[in-house]
């Protein structure tokens, strides 16, 4: 008869071992991803949309049309991911986008900025929803929570410290061969993911049994946990069967629509935060230099970050109930609008902090259901479908807001868009139903995905 109390304790350290090995590092490659899409955010103010002669519309079609490269080339790279393995398609990855990033640095002109963000699209395609799909078959569905959640806190923490870095490096004006700072600031961001990507090949992975920084005992649990869960859930075939068992199931349909208004409000807010801090000159009569404008677009994201970890261990702690989703997408969708009608600088950050912890809050606990409910290549396949239509808002986003922009001459339109977008999120998680289930695991645990 197996010890139980023997058991927990092999599940905990095996747990232990696998997150603090692989979710720092998949956070890291996860950080300087999002800071290679949003560096042109922090570009725009700082001299490129008067070098390049661009329109609030012309910046936003720029910051969006990377998501039509994503989506075109997204669930071909997800298939791709599970049939050559997490490991080298991760660091390929990475490698073509860091190279393709590197090529901003020398844009010089609209139709140039175009093109470039259409190609980092399809270089950086797969890698957010392979990330997710690798780090979800290390670990049993009642760990998923912890580990997405502490791989996620590095998308607020890269505004965190992306923000001043940027800001530092946008002032380094005719230093490097003669650049100008925001041509060099795209230099210095890009150059880390082709180094990473690198890394990543030799030190990342496929699945436990390579894992040589695991115990045999361990490998021995993790398999056979992860193998008793796997054999709970329908198997398609092939990656074929697999993506038309994603296309016809409506629950990744109902994800799509819950992700799209999610990522809507994330990259309304993600492109063009550092635009509106810099309007506080008209608006309030204020003046920042580049440096303090970077650390008040850091401002929301601090707090976001503890908010999300906060929030993810709750959801880990009670099974992730819809409410661990929902609640924060209509404090968000709520939040976004009043945004416009505050009386200074410090009342405004004060209620884009709250959009913010709403959105982060929300997003990694979102991610568990569909890694949770999909197996096998239906689980690459659907991921990424789900990924890839909500990745739509991120297109939606920029281009829609910069147009409303120029169009109604200011954010009011465009932000209660971004309203409407994440309260509809919110509406279409209280869609979901879920039965509660408990499973025994090897370990003797019960694992439960609640709804309430």
């Amino acid at each position: 008869m197996v010890n139980t109390t023997d058991s927990k304790t092999l599940e905990q350290r095996t747990i232990r071992k696998v997150v603090w090995r692989l979710a720092p590092f998949v956070a890291l490659m996860f950080f300087v991803n999002y800071l290679d899409r949003t560096a042109i955010s922090f570009a725009a103010p700082n001299g490129m949309k008067t070098d390049l002669g661009l329109t609030a519309a012309q910046f936003g079609l720029a910051s969006g049309i990377f998501f039509i490269g994503y989506i075109l080339f997204e669930i071909p790279s997800n298939l791709a991911l599970h049939r050559f393995g997490a490991r080298k398609w991760l660091a390929r990855i990475m490698v073509s986008w860091g190279v393709v990033a590197l090529l901003f640095t020398w844009v010089g002109s609209a139709t140039g900025l175009y093109s470039l963000r259409f190609a980092l699209g399809i270089a950086e395609a797969g890698f957010f929803p392979g990330a997710i799909l690798f780090l979800a078959t290390w670990v049993p569905g009642r760990h998923r929570s912890r580990i997405l959640g502490l791989f996620y806190v590095a998308q607020p923490l890269t505004t965190v410290i992306g923000a001043p870095l940027a800001a530092v490096l946008v002032q380094q004006n005719d230093w490097f061969f003669g650049l100008a700072g925001w041509r060099f600031m795209f230099f210095g961001v890009a150059a880390p993911a082709i180094v990473l990507g690198v890394v990543a090949w030799f030190y990342l992975d496929d699945k436990p049994a390579d894992a040589r920084w695991l115990d045999a005992d361990e490998r021995r649990w993790l398999d056979a946990a992860l193998a008793a869960e796997y054999h709970d859930k329908p198997r398609p075939r092939g990656a074929l069967d697999g993506l038309r068992a994603a296309l016809v199931d409506p629950r990744v349909w109902l994800y799509s629509g819950i992700y799209f208004g999610f990522i809507y409000g994330l990259y309304a807010l993600a492109f063009f935060l550092p635009s509106i801090i810099n309007g506080f000159q008209t608006q309030f009569g204020t003046h920042f230099g580049v440096l303090t404008e970077g650390l008040i677009t850091a401002v929301p994201y601090l707090p976001a970050a503890l908010v999300l970890h906060l929030w993810s261990r709750d959801a880990s702690r009670r099974g992730v109930r819809r409410w661990h989703i929902a609640i924060p997408a209509l404090i968000g969708g709520v939040s976004v609008p009043l945004a416009l009608y505050m009386d200074s600088p410090t009342a405004t950050i004060a209620v884009v902090t709250i959009t913010a912890c709403s959105i982060f809050a929300a997003l990694p606990n979102f991610w568990t259901l569909p890694a949770q409910d999909l197996s096998g290549s239906a689980a690459a396949a659907g991921l990424a479908i789900i990924n890839t239509l909500g990745n739509l808002g991120g297109f939606s986003s920029g281009y829609v807001t910069g147009l409303l922009h120029d169009a109604s001459g200011g954010y009011i339109v465009p932000l209660f868009v971004v309203s409407a977008c994440m309260l509809g999120s919110a509406l279409l998680m209280f869609g979901v139903r879920r039965p509660e289930t408990t499973r025994t695991h090897p370990s003797g645990a019960a694992s439960g995905v609640h709804s309430t």
